[in-house]
């Protein structure tokens, strides 16, 4: 059973979920993307769930994690993560991140190298310098009034039904962003912000090396942002294994749970010998 904890800010209180498994050698991090919350892993949860010992939070900002200051960088989010892993005695942890969850494993990468134990990105994308455009990143800093012009209804649509194909995941999302739903300049500075301490992270130029062992899953029908011309450049540039996750779109742990977490399964085994 997942325990709900508080973690202190100086921005504010994250909230977070976690079960210890005593045997376990591994920790998995399990890291939602920008505007989803804990749930967005629900069929993960359960499936390792008494398997290792398992960490989940609803980001800064986020569904439990409001209010919350947004004077944070994706640094922050990485020192925070690691405040506590380590308050917890969560160790070795494989960091799971699903788009901008990918990002922050990778922020954690770049801090403490000598604590990942293994990465998984899902459905998102490599944080370097090279792999972006001055355009891209002029434009990841300029999303929040994108947001507030958009109708709430357009909104709804398109963080639904744009970033996953199966009727499950769209619920899933929907239901999410009903939370938000007469609340749409926090969701329009929440996702503005999120896209802006990206391209901020993306302009430090650092190497973000993933030091452990990885894996690259990209949904086919990924259709959020460029995922799947910049998985396919990730991979051919550092020659990380990418599987290419069948009828899923942006969020494919939600679209082929089955599928994802068999290959996550995997990937952890590996890690651990």
């Amino acid at each position: 059973m997942l325990q709900e904890r508080e973690h202190q800010t100086r921005c504010g209180i994250i909230h977070y979920w976690i079960n210890k498994k005593s045997e376990s050698q591994v920790t998995l991090v399990f890291l939602p993307g920008l505007t989803a919350d804990h749930h967005l892993f629900d069929k993960q949860l359960a499936y390792f769930e008494g398997k290792y010992s398992i960490f989940v939070w609803d980001a800064p900002g986020h569904a439990a994690s409001w209010p919350f200051d947004f004077t944070f960088d994706l640094f922050d989010k990485a020192k925070w993560l690691d405040e506590i892993l380590v308050a917890e005695e969560l160790m070795n942890p494989v960091i799971i991140g699903q788009s901008m969850g990918g990002y922050v494993g990778q922020a954690y990468a770049q801090l403490f190298p000598e604590k990942m134990k293994g990465f998984v990105s899902i459905d998102s994308a490599p944080l370097q310098r090279e792999y972006v455009t001055a355009a891209e990143i002029w434009l990841l800093k300029r999303m929040e009034p994108v947001y507030r012009y958009y109708p709430w209804k357009w909104l709804l649509q398109s963080g639904t039904k744009g970033i996953a194909v199966s009727e499950y995941g769209r619920k899933l999302m929907y239901d999410t962003m009903k939370g938000y739903e007469g609340q749409k300049e926090r969701y329009a500075k929440l996702s503005g912000h999120g896209f802006r301490m990206l391209a901020e992270a993306m302009e430090k130029d650092l190497p973000y090396r993933i030091p452990c062992p990885a894996l690259l899953l990209c949904g086919e029908k990924d259709h959020a942002g460029s995922c799947i011309r910049y998985n396919k450049a990730w991979h051919k540039k550092t020659g990380i294994r990418l599987e290419w996750i069948q009828n899923a779109g942006h969020n494919s742990n939600t679209d082929a749970p089955e599928t994802v977490n068999h290959l996550i399964e995997e990937h952890v085994k590996q890690s651990e010998s």
